[in-house]
């Protein structure tokens, strides 16, 4: 499942093997030495900040990391970029190889590295932000897009990458209430809500032996599209000063958010089984005016809907991912009435996307296939510009992103018009 956006899984597979084998972390210190490493901060004139919001607390609620533009202040950290030690259980679990080495080797490589953000900074109101819901790949979680995601923030949008719970996430949690028993061996403390919840962790459903892929995947894709939209009606909720309840408690100040979004003004986005995420969600949610599609994998997607979806999309695409079946079901999307556009970034592979690709040194990220033969900052910086531009075009945005323009039409050195991948017009 890695070609199919389950990035993570050849990294901790060949790493452990390595380790394994005797040849210890060591090894990686090589090609993972760079100085330099880190995700990008963001280029708008915005600061960024970032939270994490859950509502209602079971699996049928929503839960999302929300970026957006906020107030500098010296209180705010960082957070980090992954959250805690269950995501790496996920990923091992995901691999089907021991947790506590997994542990080691994640928090060796990625465990330092932190979220181009300010934890739950005050929101910073500069007129109404168009809003973008974010869909994650097969296998990741909310925080792994963060480059692409604080971009967009400090360029005035309100972004809310959701976490899937279709159990295509390596893990994600939710709670449950405590039985009956749980509460009276607790019943010395405070009543409060919080405390009579347990956590819930729900890590990545394997295919089982003999199990056809599509019912599954396509299953999968309905309910994520449901989630996207289920985060769009809560930040409208939000936005029209209804109370709402963090089940995380966090710091930050919901209430600032009311009367802040331009709820006119929304587009879904999202990578790998999240690009086939925006196009499921375009056909069931028309608020959705415009979609992003990087390097989308159609393979979950029913034929059926194509003719049903009435947004502009566009579908930026890495050089070494696709294939003439793929690329073929992105055509069956193309119309002479809705701007439908596609353009492939030279020298990428499929996690020039991810934060991944900036967090590991030039030959370790090559070797994991985590880095093309492009800067990856060059790379994510063509995406995010050609995205913004598509976006100002079809929401209608009174911005300067529209000096980007040529780059929908991959109009730059870097960039092809259309795809690489050569398509017999007999088979479209």
């Amino acid at each position: 499942m890695f070609s199919h956006g389950g990035f993570v899984q050849l990294l901790v597979k060949r790493i452990y093997d390595r380790t394994r084998g005797g040849t210890g972390l060591g090894f990686f210190t090589m090609g993972n030495s760079c100085s330099n490493l880190g995700i990008p901060p963001a280029k708008g004139p915005n600061a960024v900040g970032c939270t994490d919001f859950m509502m209602d607390h079971t699996a049928k609620g929503t839960f999302f990391r929300l970026y957006y533009p906020c107030h500098e202040t010296d209180k705010a950290e960082k957070p980090d970029w992954v959250p805690c030690r269950e995501y790496y259980n996920g990923l091992a679990d995901f691999m089907k190889i021991n947790r506590t080495l997994s542990e080691r080797i994640f928090n060796f490589l990625f465990g330092s590295f932190k979220i181009p953000a300010y934890l739950d900074a005050p929101f910073k109101s500069n007129g109404k932000c168009p809003v973008v819901i974010f869909s994650h790949g097969l296998g990741a979680f909310r925080t792994l897009y963060s480059a692409i995601c604080a971009e967009l923030a400090s360029q005035g949008f309100i972004v809310a990458s959701v976490e899937h719970r279709d159990q295509s996430a390596s893990a994600t949690y939710y709670f449950r209430e405590k039985s009956e028993s749980e509460r009276a061996s607790a019943k010395n403390t405070s009543a409060s809500a919080q405390n009579n919840l347990v956590t819930e962790w729900m890590y990545y459903r394997t295919l089982q032996h003999g199990e056809s892929e599509f019912p599954l995947r396509n299953k999968q894709v309905k309910q994520r599209a449901d989630e996207c939209i289920l985060a769009l009606d809560k930040l409208i909720e939000i936005n029209s000063g209804i109370a709402v309840q963090n089940v995380l408690q966090t710091q930050f100040d919901w209430t600032t958010l009311e009367n802040s979004m331009d709820l006119c003004r929304t587009a879904v986005m999202g990578h790998s089984f999240g690009g086939a995420t925006v196009i499921e969600a375009l056909c069931k949610e028309v608020k959705f005016k415009c979609g992003v599609a990087l390097d989308a994998w159609m393979f979950p997607l029913d034929d059926e809907i194509f003719p049903r979806v009435k947004q502009p999309i566009f579908f930026i695409n890495s050089e070494k991912f696709q294939w003439a079946g793929n690329i073929i079901r992105m055509k069956k999307l193309e119309s002479s009435l809705i701007q439908r556009k596609m353009i492939t970034i030279r020298g990428t592979v499929h996690q020039s996307f991810p934060d991944f690709t900036f967090l590991t040194g030039n030959w370790i990220g090559k070797m994991m296939k985590l880095k093309g033969e492009i800067d990856p900052e060059l790379a994510i910086d063509l995406c995010n510009k050609a995205t913004l531009a598509f976006l100002q075009r079809h929401l209608g945005l009174e911005k300067n992103f529209n000096q980007w323009d040529p780059l929908i039409d991959g109009e730059d050195e870097n960039l092809i018009q259309g795809t690489n991948i050569t398509i017999l017009q007999s088979a479209i």
